[in-house]
């Protein structure tokens, strides 16, 4: 192919460019010479139409929060028709050589065939395993109700690894599923891990510190009900209310379907003077946030769902330094090997346990949070996760353009875009005083 491809991605969980791998991807393939476009939903303010960072965005207005079968339906439904009608307009706007989707849910291979009738191929960029979902929600299916929604679910998936030219997945585990279960052979499957861009996810120097003598916690991510926040909760009435430790706040970053429950469990245990809940979060806030927090959360319980996915929290943690406590989980440890905490999924008190250790010893802090950030930095960095992503394209296009997928001037900036002094990594003393006392010197 001659003329540089047009690239359609798909997404319908979150808004873009809030969902950090797509709008990295986007990024990855615009640096190698591709047109990029994007429909996704609204998020709250949106424009229906946006164009940032070279990247065409249709949006369109998000369903409403679904309940029950018949909800998750009308959801599915509305959002693959609003889907299809945009791309519509993308086609009529330049056509498009390339869609790819991204799951959750499993339904836009349909439109991809539909469009395959123009010559579009498709790219399945693998990111939730919905059976397991499923399972993790509710348990084995025993009603005829539930066996044929989690058959339907299986079908869907299936559907979306067989109409794709090619998959990528964002974890070995995600892999082994699609060749195992969708019948893909290994070389049609291509691991793309959901890394942070380690050289742009690094310590400021936070403009709101903590207090000097209080210790902060943090959660980044959704709140859904397999995330596993109420455990947060948990642990901080553990901490404040069992053992005293009324110096430990938690902030919980984010939003989901929970969030106004996790609010009320708040209040309902006596936690609101301890625990502060931002809502959604951009790019700028999370570096604050993350910058100043003294310990990460991970309090993703054991499921079929959690325990084979990459959860990108711990990742940016590792990224800003931060030692963590998780539950034990398979790819947890693949992320995080011995740079976090690790205790037995919804045991409570050994996860406070965990916390207070971290909280009664610095030089663990410290030493947790240098291994953290070299691991991130060498081991998971974006980098070499979008030269695998981009391949993928050049296979399946024909077209090729030399260059990185993520450029690099050789520079070391001072400051991030908003004028923060960026943390001096190279300088071990500094870098261990900081993680310390998370503050400027």
């Amino acid at each position: 192919m001659s003329t540089a491809p047009h690239v359609l991605i798909i997404v319908q969980n979150l808004p873009v460019p809030l969902d950090r791998r797509v709008w990295l991807e986007c990024q990855a393939l615009l640096a190698r010479g591709y047109r990029v476009s994007v429909i996704c939903p609204k998020g709250p303010g949106d424009p229906a139409r946006q164009h940032i960072d070279g990247v065409d965005i249709y949006k369109y207005t998000p369903a409403p929060e679904a309940e029950g079968l018949l909800g998750f339906v009308w959801e599915f439904a509305y959002s693959w028709v609003r889907t299809a009608w945009l791309s519509l307009a993308a086609w009529r706007h330049r056509p498009f050589d390339i869609i790819q989707a991204c799951n959750p849910p499993d339904t836009f291979w349909f439109l991809a065939l539909l469009w395959r009738i123009r010559g579009v191929k498709f790219i399945f960029d693998h990111h939730d395993l919905n059976p397991e979902l499923f399972l993790s929600r509710f348990g084995e299916p025993t009603e005829f109700g539930q066996r044929l929604q989690y058959r339907g679910l299986s079908w869907l998936e299936r559907r979306s690894f067989r109409t794709a030219q090619r998959i990528t997945s964002t974890n070995e585990s995600y892999k082994a599923v699609a060749v195992r279960r969708g019948g893909r052979r290994p070389d049609e499957v291509t691991v793309v891990r959901s890394g942070p861009d380690t050289k742009q996810m690094r310590p400021i120097y936070p403009a709101n510190p903590r207090p000097a003598d209080g210790i902060n916690l943090t959660y980044l991510g959704i709140m859904g009900p397999q995330d596993g926040v109420d455990q947060v909760l948990l642990v901080m009435d553990e901490l404040v209310h069992r053992r005293g430790l009324t110096q430990v706040t938690a902030t919980l970053l984010g939003f989901g379907d929970c969030l106004e429950d996790l609010r009320k469990q708040s209040t309902a245990l006596g936690l609101d003077d301890h625990v502060t809940f931002t809502g959604r979060v951009d790019r700028v806030a999370i570096a604050e946030h993350l910058s100043r927090a003294d310990i990460g959360l991970c309090p993703d319980l054991k499921t079929p769902l959690n325990d084979l996915s990459t959860m990108n929290k711990t990742m940016e943690y590792m990224s800003y330094g931060l030692p963590a406590v998780s539950f034990d989980l398979v790819e947890t440890r693949v992320s995080g090997g011995d740079t976090l905490l690790y205790v037995p999924s919804g045991d409570i008190a050994a996860f406070a346990d965990a916390v207070e250790k971290l909280i009664d010893d610095p030089t663990l802090r410290v030493a947790l949070g240098e291994k953290a950030r070299e691991r991130v930095s060498t081991q998971l960095d974006w980098r070499p996760q979008a030269e695998a992503y981009v391949a993928v394209f050049d296979e399946v296009s024909g077209f090729s353009q030399p260059g990185p997928a993520v450029p690099d001037d050789g520079t070391k900036p001072e400051c991030d875009a908003q004028g923060r002094r960026y943390v001096d990594l190279d300088d071990a003393v500094e870098f261990a005083r900081f993680l310390r006392e998370r503050r400027a010197p």
